[in-house]
């Protein structure tokens, strides 16, 4: 017998018949003798119409209230998914998040967990009723309603399944697993049976969709093996989980890409200490978060041109800070491009094995694809390139590291 957490995501549970397929799938787990906590994100499509609600009563909306309206999509999914389940003779009762208590801080909209008490849970759990948990919520420390943030239902499961101490938390989605890439570009990716926390946390944030970055960042901090996999087919999944897992090591994982990029270039800054901190510490105290960065070698001591991306939403108020302070940066001209994207290959395998990024350079220019910006981290490496070119840059990548499903 196993304790489990299973996560249904908003296209698990779009409407009246996938929420019964869901106790179908939950009641199987129980009549295998399993222990089941199960947390559910609201019908798809419903959040987005509670946030316009609160968007269009009030545009400068009180947190607090906001976080009341929206939390409410997930309640309606647990309260109709216990009812499913006692229909099928399964014992089950929903639970919102402040009557676990699920607890959190007090930033609304986008609050942390610190803690939930699993007490009254386990026990009910243990006599076999199923838990039906709704997720993306919790309770603050002004006993308000607070939300995670969006994508926050996986964090709840995480969460949960870190608190209950489960052998697995399994988040269903409309995917069957992670892929080497987006095979809905490229016809060739392969589903991997399992992936590291560490190269799953890069694709997260490196654009791939399948999970949250932060609820990423929890499994691997409390070490909670999680599993991908489809609402839609009894398919085994992806396994998240420690490197030590893995006895066969790939020299890659996948090959991840983000749209959500904006290029940002300062042509001829001074090149003097102190510059780049007058830069990027407005940007900070804008909220505006910096990503790639790179600086040409400037001859003689004197002026240099500065690169770095931001996001597109971050685009506007990112040259509005720099252009108000034109004065005290000096520099000569401002270029932006949104045209851009991130093309990141990941892979704790980088770690003993040189050649990775010369691969990724060569396979490029042999399309014709020229690198605007470079990073890198210890599993991974990012360049910068025009948009245009992202599926043709995706194929051959995915090719040249031997990635192609046979």
């Amino acid at each position: 017998m196993a304790r489990i957490v299973m996560k249904f995501g908003g296209t698990s549970v779009g409407d009246l018949d996938r929420i019964r397929n869901v106790a179908r799938r939950v009641k199987a787990e129980v009549d295998a003798g399993n222990t089941v906590a199960v947390v559910v994100s609201a019908m798809s499509g419903v959040t987005n119409t509670l946030v316009d609600y609160c968007r269009s009563i009030s545009p400068m909306h009180d947190a607090r209230e906001y976080d009341h309206v929206v939390s409410t999509g997930e309640q309606v999914t647990s309260g109709l998914l216990a009812m499913a389940l006692q229909e099928l003779g399964v014992e089950a009762r929903s639970w919102a998040g402040w009557q676990i208590p699920i607890k959190t801080d007090g930033t609304h909209s986008k609050a942390r967990i610190v803690d939930i008490e699993t007490d009254d849970l386990v026990a009910r759990m243990d006599r076999g009723q199923v838990a039906v948990v709704a997720g993306f919520q919790g309770i603050g420390p002004d006993n308000r309603v607070t939300t995670l943030g969006r994508g926050g239902s996986d964090t709840s499961a995480v969460a949960l399944a870190a608190a209950l101490k489960a052998d697995i938390c399994d988040i269903y989605t409309d995917v069957d697993g992670v892929y080497t890439t987006d095979p809905r570009i490229v016809s060739k990716a392969r589903k991997l049976n399992k992936i590291t926390y560490e190269e799953m946390l890069e694709s997260a944030s490196l654009g791939a969709k399948v999970l949250q970055v932060r609820s990423v960042e929890m499994a691997m901090k409390h070490g909670v093996r999680v599993q991908v996999r489809s609402s839609f087919s009894d398919a085994p999944g992806t396994i998240i989980c420690d490197e030590d897992e893995i006895v066969e090591k790939e020299l890659l994982s996948g090959i991840a890409y983000s749209r959500d990029e904006a290029k940002v270039t300062l042509v001829k800054v001074a090149d003097r200490p102190g510059v780049a901190a007058n830069i990027f510490g407005p940007l900070s105290d804008a909220n505006v978060n910096v990503d790639m960065i790179v600086q040409n070698v400037s001859h003689g001591g004197g002026a240099t041109d500065l690169t770095f991306t931001v996001t597109k939403g971050d685009l506007a108020r990112c040259v509005k800070v720099l252009e108000d302070r034109k004065a005290d940066l000096g520099y000569v001209e401002l270029l932006q491009d949104a045209n851009v994207v991130k093309v990141s290959v990941i892979g704790v395998g980088m770690r003993s094995h040189a050649g990775v990024a010369q691969t990724m350079f060569s396979a490029l220019a042999e399309k014709g694809i020229n690198i605007q910006v470079i990073s890198t981290s210890e599993i991974k490496v990012s360049v910068l390139i025009a948009e245009e070119y992202t599926e043709l840059a995706l194929r051959a990548l995915h090719t040249a590291y031997g990635l192609d499903a046979a």
